[in-house]
């Protein structure tokens, strides 16, 4: 488990233990936030893994007020997007190498109201933090479509996901109307072990072992934006982010 929190990592990991039974689980630091505690957590996993069959790329931040990451990114597209991509790129060849394996990337449904700035990615000239939170979702799906083309015929396969309204503390920076509008809708909201199904569905189930590029929600492929299907403008964003993160991913 990478997690930015270790007081709340280690929490976690005494819980999966117990409820589990598996004692074999490891936490380390991993702030997506910040391209140095990437870089040293993936070398962390390189050195000390025999194989990555499964990565799961779900942190993520919520409509928060503006703010940059360590890098210079503006917060929701720096650590939604970028840094799952910088994380991924830096542990690919470990996953090649554990074939058969599985990338999950968890959106949302809010891509379908986003847009890709390629122009201001940074929302440095206006920031509308709903906007910018829709441009990051988005921005998984176009990563999954593009990843799974490059993928083809590796034995990697790559799934995006909504997991659905989930009981979380991504909401804690919602504003006051938003809060209630939750509370109202909280009867069909899902609990986080709710929430974790499709992901594990995509991270397991048999029948997906030949799918690869798709979008899913509920256990289930479902329909995504027309932007999100945008070929063009996923390779310009796969483009751009390796720019920016300063590697190359051909």
């Amino acid at each position: 488990m990478g997690c930015r929190d270790m007081e709340k990592a280690d929490a976690a990991l005494k819980e999966i233990i117990k409820l589990s039974g598996n004692q074999n689980i490891i936490s380390k630091k991993l702030d997506l936030a910040d391209s140095k505690s990437i870089k040293e957590f993936a070398q962390a996993v390189n050195s000390e893994e025999k194989q990555v069959n499964i990565l799961i790329n779900n942190a993520g931040v919520m409509v928060c007020p503006y703010g940059k990451t360590a890098d210079g990114f503006e917060m929701q597209i720096g650590v939604n997007h970028m840094g799952h991509f910088l994380l991924t790129f830096l542990l690919i060849d470990l996953i090649k190498r554990s074939t058969p394996a599985r990338i999950i990337n968890v959106s949302s449904m809010a891509h379908k109201w986003g847009n890709i700035n390629l122009d201001d990615i940074n929302s440095e000239k206006s920031y509308d933090k709903s906007k910018a939170y829709s441009q990051s979702k988005l921005a998984n799906v176009l990563f999954t479509r593009s990843l799974a083309k490059k993928l083809q015929g590796t034995g990697v396969t790559v799934y995006a996901v909504h997991p659905g309204v989930v009981q979380t503390e991504l909401w804690r920076h919602l504003s006051g109307p938003q809060q209630a509008a939750m509370c109202l809708i909280r009867p069909i909201t899902k609990t986080p072990v709710q929430g974790a199904q499709t992901t594990i569905y995509c991270s397991v189930a048999p029948e997906l072992e030949t799918e690869t590029g798709k979008y899913y929600s509920d256990c289930a492929s479902a329909s995504c934006s027309n932007v999100a299907m945008d070929d063009d403008m996923a390779q310009r964003l796969w483009d751009l982010s390796c720019q920016m993160l300063n590697i190359m991913w051909d």
